[in-house]
């Protein structure tokens, strides 16, 4: 009850100073749909689920003129359920995002919570936009989709056509500066209909930070827009020191259809570790129908088969699914629901 009126409280405050500063800007996002869910040993399941195609989220963000061409900038964004109203992002006030930084002709620089460059990238490629019941997350990895204690650099955007983004999040690990620590760049060109971005990402903070076991991630993905439809289609490879090794691939597409869109994609997992038999396979199908600029409907299928011990399983933009164990089962996920943007 307490974190709850603290919650509401710093809530106000910031609402308050939106109405006094013009720069100053509340932002959000509130989804929920219906959700089955089948293949877990306990059984299929029925859900009223949040953040199926988008997070749900309360923002903050604003910027001030310090003169000559530099601004501060800030971000403190909110994650929570629409089902419960409970906070996510294990309780965090600021889960989501929570940032200050500045910017000018050099770029930007910013620090704090922030999105890995990895997962922006692959968020750009997937046809699904990492939500829903085919998002690319289920076969590739993303890294953490947000860092802690982030540095973060990116370029102008007068590049012709190039980006550029780097991160350093310090591991705060006393005695070793290795432990808990995650790098990461992120370099795209974008031409009227072709998109291509390569990532980048060295974490050593995905389980353990007080271990030295990094997973490393390169991902090459792009788009090309035909007009009647758009191609996706990305591939990743997986490594770490323990000796997991992964070759992930996805081919997609988008087409309009009436006031919305057709998805689909098909991913694949390739083991290529000793043991190779961790490998996954996903199918998905989707609908998203346009309301209006900000209101959607959406629909999607997604199925996974797993080898014999794939643990790939069929989620959303927030929620897990179904976790399958080692071994077992093939899931599948079906969505229909509502987003509205403000």
């Amino acid at each position: 009850m307490k974190k709850s009126l603290l919650a509401l409280a710093v809530f106000g405050a910031f609402a308050g100073a939106a109405s006094a500063q013009t720069n100053v800007t509340i932002y959000g996002v509130i989804d929920a749909g219906i959700t089955r869910e089948t293949g877990a040993p306990a059984g299929d399941v029925w859900k009223l689920a949040t953040g199926v195609q988008s997070g749900n989220r309360i923002g903050f963000k604003g910027s001030e003129d310090l003169g000559a061409g530099l601004k501060a900038n800030f971000t403190l964004e909110n994650g929570f359920d629409a089902d419960t109203g409970a906070l996510r992002q294990g309780g965090r006030l600021f889960g989501r995002q929570a940032w200050v930084g500045l910017s000018g002709n050099f770029g930007a620089v910013n620090f704090g919570r922030q999105y890995n460059p990895l997962f922006v990238a692959l968020d750009s490629i997937d046809p699904f936009g990492t939500g829903l019941a085919g998002h690319i997350d289920t076969i590739f990895n993303p890294s953490n989709v947000r860092t802690d204690n982030a540095i973060t650099y990116s370029a102008p955007g007068n590049l012709g056509g190039f980006t550029f983004s780097g991160m350093y999040a310090l591991g705060e690990q006393p005695g070793d500066n290795k432990r808990g620590r995650t790098y990461g760049l992120s370099v795209g060109y974008a031409n009227g209909p072709i998109n291509v971005v390569l990532a980048y990402d060295n974490n050593n903070a995905i389980a353990t930070p007080t271990t030295t076991n990094a997973i490393k991630l390169t991902m090459l993905g792009g788009t090309y827009d035909f007009g009647v439809a758009k191609l996706h289609a990305a591939y990743e490879t997986e490594k770490s020191d323990a000796g997991a090794d992964f070759r992930d691939w996805m081919i997609g597409a988008s087409a309009p259809l009436g006031a919305g869109n057709v998805i689909a994609t098909y991913a694949r997992k390739n083991d290529r570790a000793a043991a190779g038999n961790a490998g996954s396979k996903l199918y998905a199908l989707g609908y998203t129908y346009n309301l209006s600029k900000r209101t959607n409907f959406y629909t999607a299928y997604g199925h996974v088969n797993n080898d014999a011990a794939g643990t790939a399983f069929v989620g959303d933009a927030s929620s897990g699914g179904i976790p399958a164990t080692a071994g077992g089962p093939n899931t599948s996920g079906f969505n229909i629901g509502i987003r509205h943007k403000f």
